[in-house]
């Protein structure tokens, strides 16, 4: 129940597919490639390897012109996905 709160008050919808992926530190980690089907995963663009990440929604603290994540680069590149949710 949570989780679908915090997602209807970050307005997912306003996820679009290449917006960057900012980290609590101000890095960039990545560009959106999608929403995935079920709204709780991102799908991020490929990254330099030729592989798609995944990161949980939940990650997710603002949408503005970037999508705003609640980790650093580091703790991001460890715990995220190489398959959707």
């Amino acid at each position: 129940m949570v989780r679908a709160v915090h997602a209807r008050m970050l307005n997912i919808g306003s996820i679009k597919p290449h917006m960057p992926v900012v980290c609590s530190e101000g890095s960039q980690l990545a560009t959106v490639d999608h929403m995935a089907s079920d709204n709780r995963t991102i799908k991020l663009s490929k990254d330099d390897s030729g592989d798609h990440h995944y990161i949980p929604i939940a990650w997710v603290t603002k949408i503005d012109q970037v999508v705003h994540l609640d980790r650093p680069v580091q703790q991001a590149v460890r715990e995220w996905s190489g398959e959707a949710a």
